[in-house]
């Protein structure tokens, strides 16, 4: 089965159509029908490596300042309590506790399935970002979900590799700052060519502007360490607000890359920026 990491950027791409979402659309068309869908949200940031194992996921809407139309999306995709059970076992000696409660399935996650598989009939699973081991760790982590690929797993990252959202401008609707543009090429040229390395773009000396905190970059490292062997291919690429990276990238698909460059501007927040209630 494939894997991607998604640029996600605002949660208004959940009822927008722009270059981005056609993407996310191609690529969910383009793949074999998974049996179930993993997912890593920048979204769940928390104090500890957990995976949802409820049958019924709720939709969670964690963020404000929004229209009212983006609260009343729902994606009521079922869970898999099984699947809970077997990234659990592969990723031993890590520890990961099966959340049956507290989380379900967030705007990291739904966002980009609401276009990538619509019908919502395809199991979800969630597994938690833990806030307080190092980039080695992910990367790690992320190799060791390898055999779930195997198994049918749909793979997906979904963060920003540039994310900062106190320097958004919303005058840049489709283009970046220089910074976040270098960092968005120096993290392309480390996933097309030394994908298990992409943890030491950590000392790049635009990291700071542009990974202000680590949970919308984390992700990605999920999926450099399942391309272990495998190149990553670009799905899309851009910049949004100026600090937002909308690139996306594929392992192991055949979709057709879409388009790069200027075009239909992602979608950026109306007032405040989503603020995320990660626990």
């Amino acid at each position: 089965m494939p894997a991607a990491f998604i640029g996600h950027g605002s949660p208004m791409n959940a009822l927008d159509h722009n270059r981005y979402t056609a993407a996310w659309r191609a690529f969910g068309q383009s793949v074999p029908r998974p049996r179930a869908i993993l997912v890593v949200s920048a979204h769940w940031y928390t104090n500890a490596t957990a995976v949802t194992a409820m049958p019924r996921p709720r939709t969670i809407h964690d963020f404000y300042g929004f229209p009212p139309e983006l609260s009343a999306v729902q994606y009521p995709a079922p869970g898999l309590p099984e699947l809970a059970e077997q990234v659990a076992d592969v990723a031993k000696p890590t520890w990961v506790g099966c959340d049956i409660d507290s989380w379900g399935i967030d705007h990291g996650t739904w966002s980009v399935l609401v276009h990538a598989f619509p019908d919502a009939s395809i199991p979800v699973v969630q597994l938690s970002l833990n806030a307080f081991k190092d980039f080695d760790h992910h990367l790690e982590l992320g190799r060791k979900l390898a055999p779930l690929r195997e198994d049918g797993v749909l793979i997906i990252g979904s963060g920003n590799i540039v994310h900062n959202l106190r320097a958004i401008d919303m005058g840049r609707a489709d283009s970046g700052y220089d910074w976040a543009l270098r960092f968005d090429d120096a993290a392309r040229a480390r996933l097309l060519s030394q994908p298990t390395e992409t943890a030491e773009l950590e000392d790049h000396p635009d990291f700071a502007k542009a990974v202000p905190t680590p949970d919308h970059f984390l992700p990605l490292l999920y999926i450099a360490g399942l391309a272990d062997t495998e190149p990553l291919s670009e799905l899309v690429t851009g910049c949004a607000g100026g600090s937002l990276s909308m690139t996306s990238y594929t392992l192991g698909s055949t979709c057709p890359q879409a388009a790069t460059g200027v075009g239909s501007a992602a979608s950026l927040p109306d007032g405040l920026p989503a603020i995320e209630t990660n626990l």
